[in-house]
Formats: structure tokens, C-alpha cells, sequence
């Protein structure tokens, strides 16, 4: 029996359907990206954190509907031991990812002098953690499968920019950005490419709970020169786009989506 060539091969992945993981996509921007992947009929793993179960189920039930499949696998990714029950579990149904989007974060707005040591450490383990494990959980077995594929991180412009009630957020932040660097060069040789991008104003559960007045958002409006603030759509595009095979030379980059807010010094 002969063996199939490259060719052949890869005619036959391009007819599979992807299989995607996307962190913390009960709600936000993560429920927007796990929905534009089952857009494109891919498999997507809806991970959310304990008691949001109601969130991921609407999550889940927005995949099927966009045509895709969706399994729910709850997971604190700041746990390893909860992150390697979940990679057990996806790998079991579905094997190795093609995709992997770390989306899950925490931004508890907090005054400098107020941040205490809790604190501090849940919003680390949570945002740098969590992509840390996550990735190094579900990469092994991309690697292992050697067809390649993407790793995606939800950064923030706050990683290049700082916020007087975000100290914690914004290191984590530009921890994320760094980290996909790296992995870029460690990943890079077989076929993984790892990418940040970094929403700026978004709307979003952490935002709102900023924008409680709308003297906070009309600036916002003024400020940004396409006249509106982001919505979780408008991330969850760039990250699908980075995923597609026209993106494939884009490897340890940050991709800044702020409708122009960092430029307009105005």
C-alpha cells in the first residue's frame, strides 16, 4: 500500500473540521470568537469558569446555531489540575486543537493602595497563568500531531499603556504580549504560530462596569477617530482572520484593534 504524499494529505485536513478551544468564552469577547468559529463549521470547545455553566450553555447553543459543534469543558485556568482534566477531556472527543484562543481574564478595577497581595495574585494567575498553562497543556499534543496551527492571546492596548486603577491588569497584559514571543520561537519550527492581539475599548462585562456614566463613554466616542467603541464582534474578527491560512507568516506579532484610539493625541 503506498503512502500518501503531502499533497493528499493535506487535501484531506482541508475538508476536516477545525477544532478550536476558546478560554473563557461564557461571555464577551470569547462568546463572540467561539461563535464566529461554529460561523465557519468548526468544533469549539466553550470553556468557562465555575458558575457561569448558564452562560456557556448560551454560548454553546450560539455555535450550533452559527453551524458548528460545541463542547462545554469548565475549567478555573488559573487551576492545573482543573486545565489538565480539560485537555484530557477535549482531546478524548476530538484530539489535538488546530486553534487555540486564550480569552479568559479578570479586571477587578482597583485603586494602587487598595490592591492587597489576594488581590494581586488572582488577577497573575488568572490572566499569565492561565495563558501559560493552557498553552502548554494543548501544544504538546499539537505538536505531536504535526499539522501545525495558531495560538491566539487576548492582550490589551493596557499592555502598552498604563491605567491608574488597572497596576495588576496592565502587567499581566503585557506578560501575555511577551510570552507569545517567545512561544513564537518555540513553536514557530513546527508549524504553531502565536500571535497577541490587543483590544482597546471594548464592550465588554469588564468594561461596563467602568463606563457607569456616560460622560466616561461620550469621551471615549470623541476620542477614537472611527466614533464609537469597540464591540466583542469587532475582536473576534481580527482573531479569526489570524487564523486563516493567509496569516500564517504572522508569527510572535501584536495586532492593536482600537478604532485609532492609541494614535489620536488630539
Amino acid at each position: 500500500m503506498s503512502t500518501p504524499d503531502a499533497a493528499s494529505v493535506a487535501a484531506v485536513e482541508a475538508t476536516r473540521p477545525r477544532q478550536v478551544l476558546v478560554t473563557g468564552s461564557a461571555r464577551g469577547i470569547g462568546r463572540a470568537t467561539a461563535a464566529r468559529f461554529g460561523a465557519e463549521g468548526a468544533r469549539v470547545a466553550v470553556n468557562y469558569p465555575p458558575g457561569e455553566l448558564s452562560y456557556a450553555q448560551e454560548t454553546g447553543q450560539l455555535v450550533e446555531d452559527a453551524g458548528g459543534a460545541a463542547l462545554l469543558v469548565e475549567a478555573d485556568v488559573a487551576d492545573p489540575d482543573a486545565v489538565r482534566a480539560m485537555a484530557e477531556t477535549v482531546h478524548a472527543e476530538w484530539g489535538p486543537l488546530d486553534v487555540l484562543v486564550n480569552n479568559a481574564g479578570i479586571c477587578p478595577f482597583a485603586d494602587f493602595f487598595d490592591i492587597d497581595l489576594e488581590l494581586w495574585d488572582r488577577v497573575q494567575h488568572v490572566n499569565l497563568r492561565g495563558v501559560f498553562l493552557v498553552t502548554q497543556a494543548f501544544t504538546k499534543a499539537m505538536v505531536d500531531a504535526g499539522r501545525g496551527g495558531r495560538v491566539i492571546s487576548v492582550s490589551s492596548i493596557s499592555a502598552w499603556v498604563g491605567g491608574s486603577r488597572q497596576v495588576h491588569y496592565c502587567a499581566t497584559k503585557a506578560g501575555i504580549s511577551s510570552l507569545m514571543k517567545s512561544l513564537a520561537i518555540v513553536l514557530g519550527p513546527h508549524g504553531i504560530t502565536c500571535n497577541a492581539v490587543l483590544p482597546g475599548a471594548i464592550a465588554t462585562d469588564i468594561n461596563r462596569a467602568d463606563w457607569t456614566n456616560t460622560a466616561k463613554l461620550d469621551y471615549l466616542g470623541g476620542r477614537i477617530p472611527v466614533g464609537r467603541v469597540g464591540e466583542p464582534a469587532d475582536i473576534a474578527g481580527m482573531i479569526w482572520l489570524l487564523s486563516q491560512p493567509e496569516s500564517a507568516y504572522m508569527n510572535g506579532a501584536e495586532i492593536l484593534v482600537d478604532g485609532g484610539m492609541l494614535v489620536n493625541l488630539q
